[in-house]
């Protein structure tokens, strides 16, 4: 896809399964929502081609747009409509019969927790409350896949919590899902995902493939003084990256040049010499140690 002279998403492969759900993890300006826009029909691609539930998001997105539901990152519903009056206004949209408007409706205040909110105005719920109604609204068809761009970003860690209980069940109930996120806790739920950077494509598959997959060794370093354990190994040439959390450090290394053991022993080394003490273990990697890796890896190859 191109923007002027600008590629915002480039020569982008993907093979997303039916009942799964597959995660678009990148930072901001990565893709991720331009690749979904062009899923779903909003956006025609500049060159390629993708089928989305069989059928050509180029040449038949207006037939494509009646069997997917969409939810933005930003609440794009009617502040001044209630949150009843929102449901009536979307199932007339996609033309559901009468005699099922009403009985939907209910269901989905019922399961989304609304029931008791019905007649309040949507533009004074709270960030959880429009949450769950923007995605009462994008199911409201019964759609056969749902696409969320970074859904979660303007709600709390027990609402992000909940509405990821509440997509398990639409997957188990046979709904694909596509989810974009920067959230590496909501990547790791996936059952698949692609990383994407200045949109191309780094790395895919299960976050434990991707884990299984990644080329460094990861070291855990427990100091009493983590920022002085960091400052002693910045300067380390063989280190391609640190990062503190709390009071532990995450270090990776490359695996062509070091095995877990011979990784530690050089931490432990350089620590040692500047006198301070640490626990130093090799562990397995996290998605967040992926992301950094295959991005950093990605940025020299095009800096090459």
């Amino acid at each position: 896809m191109r923007f002027g002279d600008l590629i915002a998403v480039n020569n982008v492969d993907l093979s997303i399964e039916r009942g799964s759900i597959y995660g678009f993890l990148g930072p901001n300006g990565s893709g991720k929502s331009t690749t979904l826009r062009m899923l779903c029909g909003l956006l025609t691609p500049s060159s390629g081609e993708a089928r989305v539930l069989g059928m050509n998001s180029r040449t038949e997105s207006e037939a494509l747009k009646q069997r997917i539901g969409y939810m933005t990152q930003r609440f794009s519903l009617y502040d001044d409509l209630t949150v009843r009056e929102n449901l009536q206004f979307i199932s007339e949209v996609y033309a559901l019969p009468r005699r099922e408007r009403a009985l939907r409706i209910d269901e989905l205040l019922r399961v989304y927790r609304l029931a008791e909110r019905q007649k309040q105005r949507a533009g004074t719920l709270s960030g959880g409350q429009k949450q769950r109604l923007a995605l009462a609204c994008a199911v409201l068809h019964r759609p056969e896949i749902l696409l969320l761009d970074e859904p979660t970003s303007a709600v709390d860690p027990q609402n992000r919590r909940d509405f990821w209980e509440g997509l398990f069940e639409l997957a188990d109930g046979g709904t694909t899902i596509l989810v974009s996120t920067h959230y590496m806790d909501e990547a790791t739920r996936c059952h698949r995902l692609a990383i994407l950077d200045r949109g191309v494509k780094v790395a895919d598959g299960s976050p434990k493939e991707l884990s299984d997959r990644m080329d460094s060794i990861v070291l855990e370093v427990i100091a009493d003084n983590p920022n002085a354990a960091r400052n002693c190994l910045v300067g380390e040439p063989a280190i391609s990256s640190i990062t503190q959390l709390g009071i532990r450090l995450r270090v990776l290394l490359p695996k062509a040049i070091f095995d877990p053991q011979s990784a530690t022993a050089l931490v432990r080394a350089r620590l040692e010499q500047s006198r301070i003490f640490a626990k130093v273990d090799a562990v397995a990697p996290d998605l967040e140690d992926v992301f950094v890796t295959v991005t950093r890896a990605h940025k020299r190859d095009a800096a090459s």
